[in-house]
């Protein structure tokens, strides 16, 4: 090898080992130079690393938002070459936090003005809930909200006694009423349920010694089912023949049809239990085997009260299809009737 050989060979080598430590040099450079991603914290304030707090931007008022200064380094700055301050990885987010609430120092003048205003509006706001809760306490005439001190020395307004005290106002009056028990009974009945006995009237009945009795039973036919008499159709029948409720529950027949005279001769049913007074609220629903009539004796006007006791019974018989029979249940024949009558005419 010549000598001229060595020397190209050596500058060939120089050559490379400059490049390679060139591009190295251009590597090192870009990684330092490289922007560096900018970080927020809860409150919307930028981090900035140690070695960019030098140069920042001064507080734009108008890029305010909500009375918080947004603070942005310097990019011009950051493209110069910069000596790297060695940082660990070991650096957490609360040392992040308190550098960046440290170098946020520069906006506390608007940070103090902000305040001031917010608490300005925070009392007009106070003001303005506690006049309208004043009045709906007038116009409801509830009690007095309850209150307690601040620090400050002002009254605060119970916001939960404010607003059960609206929702009281907005709850609707409901009116309610008793509803009368319905105590009305049938047009034959309704009149004398409630009528004193009239002892003068009802003489007869109640100083009573003997009784004519008459009983009425429905016909009983072999191909027909046991006939009976449905309570609305003997309540029609003592209706048409002037019957009137009264004294010992039973239906009586009075001088006049309106019910006013002397007594003249009374009616019970006949029921599966036997004779009996009627419930004056279950007569238009009941069914009777038959009734029985009968004249209390003795009695002022016996013949007169005879001879109508058993003309409307012949008649109430024919209307039911029924037969009249006597004390032994025997048919009532002519000779059996003026036998009664010379009975009735002893006690008169």
């Amino acid at each position: 090898m010549t000598a001229i050989q060595f020397i190209l060979i050596a500058i060939a080598a120089f050559i490379v080992l400059a490049g390679l430590f060139m591009v190295i040099r251009s590597f090192k450079r870009r990684q330092n130079t490289e922007a560096t991603p900018v970080n927020y914290d809860k409150n919307g304030i930028p981090i900035i690393p140690r070695h960019e707090r030098n140069i920042v931007d001064q507080p734009d008022l108008d890029d305010t938002v909500a009375g918080e200064t947004s603070i942005a380094p310097d990019r011009e700055y950051l493209q110069a070459v910069v000596e790297d301050e060695p940082t660990t990885e070991s650096a957490t987010i609360d040392d992040m936090l308190n550098h960046a609430q440290a170098d946020a120092n520069p906006a506390s003048e608007q940070s103090e003005e902000y305040e001031r205003w917010q608490t300005e509006q925070q009392r007009a706001d106070d003001s303005e809930f506690a006049a309208i809760a004043q009045q709906i306490n007038n116009d409801d005439n509830s009690d007095e909200y309850l209150s307690a001190p601040t620090q400050n020395g002002e009254q605060e307004i119970d916001a939960f006694s404010s607003l059960v005290s609206a929702t009281d106002s907005l709850m609707p009056v409901i009116d309610t009423f008793d509803e009368p028990s319905f105590d009305d009974n049938s047009p034959v009945l309704d009149q004398h349920l409630l009528e004193p006995v009239d002892q003068a009237q009802n003489g007869p009945l109640i100083h009573a010694k003997d009784n004519i009795n008459i009983t009425i039973l429905p016909q009983q036919y072999r191909d027909r089912a046991t006939s009976v008499i449905r309570g609305r159709d003997l309540l029609g029948l003592i209706d048409k023949y002037g019957l009137r409720f009264g004294a010992m529950n039973m239906f009586h027949r009075y001088e006049q049809k309106d019910g006013t005279g002397m007594l003249w001769f009374s009616m019970m049913g006949i029921t599966d239990e036997g004779i009996a007074p009627f419930d004056p609220h279950s007569v238009a629903t009941n069914t009777y085997s038959g009734v029985v009539v009968f004249l209390s004796l003795p009695h002022p006007q016996a013949l007169h009260s005879f001879d109508s006791m058993m003309s409307i019974a012949y008649m109430m018989a024919d209307d039911l299809d029924a037969v009249m029979l006597d004390e032994n249940n025997e048919p009532i024949t002519p000779e059996y009737k003026q036998q009664l009558r010379n009975q009735v005419r002893d006690y008169e």
